[in-house]
C-alpha cells in the first residue's frame, strides 16, 4: 500500500478515535519520517486506547476493588510445628533436586534506570557491594555462577530491559565478558511500550515524527517472555520454573529451595514472598484475598482504603483498612509483596495463549514531550503500565512464603535514606556479619549494636549462612575498623 493510501486510510483513523493531532506536524516531515510515523500509528490499538483512556487516563482513581478484602494464610519464615517442619525438610530436598535437574532459571527484571540514585546508566550497572563495589549485575551474575557450580548444572539466566536501555544492557554484559558466565546461558530482551496521554486523553508526541511511549510495567514481562522467544528457550532446556525478582534488590535469594520446593509440592502456578510490614502505611503491595483469589493491591491503591468496621476516629475521620489491628496488636493486613516470585513457565504460555489481560495502573509523571506548537517541553503527564502481581488471581493456585527482610530485601531506590543504595549497602554489612556470628566467628560491634567493620562476602565464598561453616579456617580474625572481604 503506498503512503497516500495509508495516510487516507490513518487520517480516518484517527478522527474517529480523536487522536487526529498525531498528524499535525505531517507538512514539517521528510518521506522516511512521514513513513516511520504511518508505521507507529498502524501498530496501535485503537479499540483498545478508547478503553484505556475512559478507564484509566480519564478517571484519577482508576482501580476498582470488588469484594470485600480478608487477610492471607502463608507459610512461615520457619515451619510452625513438627508435621510443617517435615513438609518444609522435603520441600528443600525436592527444590534442591529441580534446581540440580536445570528445572529453574533466573529472571530478573531490569528495565529501569539509575537516575534516581544519580546514576547515568541501567539500574542493574549501579555499583553496591561494601567492599568491592560490584554491581548489581556482578552481584546476580556472581550468584547465579554459585548456584550452577554447587548443582553441577548451568542455571539460564533472562534479563528483561526497557527499550530505553536495551542495548546498554547488551554492552555492559559484553564489556564484563558476561561476569564469567556462558554467554549463550544469558538471554536479554526488551519489554513493550504503551502510549503516553495527557489527561484528555490525547496521544503525546515525543517529537514531530514520533510518538510518546513508557516501558509497560513489570506486567508487560509476561508478555514480553513469549514474544521475544525467551518462553521457547525455556522449554528448549527443559526449564520448568523461573525465579522473577527486580534489578534494585541486592540482597535477593535467586534459587532458594525451601521456596521452589513448596511451590512445587503445592502445585501452585505463580507464588510470592512476603515479609511483615514496617507500619501500616510502607510502600509495598500488600497482601490480601478478594472473591476467594489471592490479590496484591498497591500501597497507593490500598492505603486509601477505609475500614468501615472500624468507628470513627476522634477527629470524626474514618480509620483506614491498613491501620486495621488483632487483638495482640499486629496489623491485620500485615504481609507486604517484595516482588520475589516463582512461576510456572506454562502459567505463562496458557496466559498468552489465551483471552487474558492484566489491568492497568495510572500514574502521573513528567514526561518529555512537544506541545501544540512543536515545542519541547517536560510537564507533568499520564502514563499506563501493568504490574506482574496482577497475574496472581489468574493462577489456579499461589501460595505465599513469609521471609525475613534482613536476609533477601534490600531495595536500592534512592541514593540516600529509607530504601536507598546507603541503606543496602548497610544491610550487606549487617547480613554478612550476622551470617558470621551464626558460624560462631566474632564480629566486632558499635554500642547501638552495628557493627564496628565493613564485611563483604561473595556469592562464592558462601550462598547461605550454613555454608560458612565449612570455611572457618578461611576467615581470618575481625578487629575493629577492618575491611573483610571474603571469596
Amino acid at each position: 500500500m503506498n503512503t497516500e493510501k495509508s495516510l487516507e486510510n490513518v487520517r480516518k483513523l484517527l478522527k474517529k478515535h480523536g487522536q487526529s493531532h498525531l498528524l499535525g506536524f505531517w507538512a514539517d516531515l521528510d518521506a522516511k519520517q512521514k513513513q516511520h510515523l504511518l508505521d507507529q500509528i498502524q501498530q496501535l490499538d485503537f479499540i483498545k486506547i478508547d478503553s484505556w483512556v475512559a478507564d484509566y487516563v480519564k478517571k484519577p482513581d482508576s482501580s476498582v476493588i470488588n469484594g470485600d478484602l480478608i487477610p492471607i494464610k502463608s507459610y512461615g519464615c520457619k515451619p510452625s510445628g513438627p508435621e510443617q517442619q517435615l513438609k518444609y525438610i522435603k520441600a528443600i530436598e525436592l527444590g534442591q533436586e529441580l534446581i540440580r535437574r536445570g528445572k529453574v532459571a533466573a529472571f530478573v527484571v531490569a528495565g529501569g534506570q539509575g537516575t534516581r540514585l544519580g546514576f547515568d546508566g541501567p539500574k542493574g550497572d549501579f555499583p553496591i557491594s561494601p567492599v568491592k563495589n560490584k554491581t548489581l549485575f556482578q552481584i546476580f551474575a556472581e550468584t547465579i555462577a554459585a548456584v550452577s557450580e554447587k548443582y553441577g548444572t548451568p542455571c539460564p539466566w533472562y534479563i528483561m530491559t526497557s527499550p530505553l536501555n536495551f542495548h546498554q544492557t547488551e554492552e555492559i554484559f559484553k564489556q564484563n565478558n558476561y561476569y564469567g558466565l556462558e554467554k549463550d546461558n544469558i538471554n536479554i530482551f526488551q519489554q513493550g511500550t504503551l502510549p503516553n496521554f495527557n489527561s484528555d486523553g490525547k496521544i503525546l508526541l515525543a517529537d514531530k515524527a514520533d510518538i510518546s511511549c513508557s516501558p509497560d510495567g513489570h506486567g508487560g514481562s509476561l508478555q514480553a517472555l513469549y514474544e521475544s522467544g525467551a518462553l521457547e528457550d525455556m522449554e528448549k532446556r527443559g526449564v520448568e520454573f523461573f525465579s522473577y525478582w527486580q534489578v534494585d534488590n541486592a540482597l535477593i535469594n535467586i534459587f532458594d529451595p525451601l521456596f521452589i520446593g513448596l511451590h512445587f509440592v503445592d502445585q501452585a502456578e505463580m507464588s510470592s514472598k512476603a515479609l511483615v510490614k514496617t507500619n501500616p502505611f510502607e510502600k509495598v503491595g500488600n497482601f490480601c484475598i478478594c472473591d476467594g483469589k489471592l490479590n496484591v493491591i498497591e500501597y497507593s491503591e490500598f492505603n486509601k482504603l477505609p475500614d468501615s468496621q472500624a468507628p470513627l476516629n476522634p477527629d470524626g475521620t474514618q480509620p483506614k483498612l491498613a491501620e486495621r489491628r488483632n487483638a495482640d496488636g499486629s496489623l491485620v493486613f500485615q504481609l507486604g509483596s517484595i516482588a520475589i516470585h516463582i512461576i510456572n513457565r506454562t502459567f505463562i504460555e496458557k496466559f498468552n495463549s489465551g483471552d487474558y489481560s492484566l489491568p492497568l495502573h495510572r500514574a502521573e509523571k513528567n514526561i518529555s514531550h512537544i506541545d501544540e506548537n512543536g515545542n519541547p517541553i517536560e510537564s507533568k503527564e499520564i502514563k499506563l503500565e501493568s504490574f506482574i502481581f496482577d497475574a496472581l488471581p489468574l493462577a489456579s493456585k499461589s501460595i505465599v512464603l513469609e521471609t525475613i527482610r534482613s536476609e533477601e530485601f534490600a531495595p536500592t531506590k534512592n541514593l540516600t535514606g529509607v530504601d536507598s543504595a546507603e541503606s543496602a549497602r548497610q544491610m550487606i554489612i549487617d547480613r554478612a556479619a550476622d551470617w558470621l556470628e551464626s558460624a560462631g566467628v566474632k564480629v566486632p560491634r558499635n554500642p547501638d549494636g552495628s557493627p564496628d567493620c565493613i564485611i563483604e562476602i561473595a556469592p562464592g565464598f558462601a550462598l547461605e549462612k550454613n555454608d560458612l561453616k565449612t570455611k572457618l579456617n578461611e576467615i581470618p580474625p575481625i578487629k575493629p575498623k577492618d575491611i573483610v572481604y571474603l571469596a
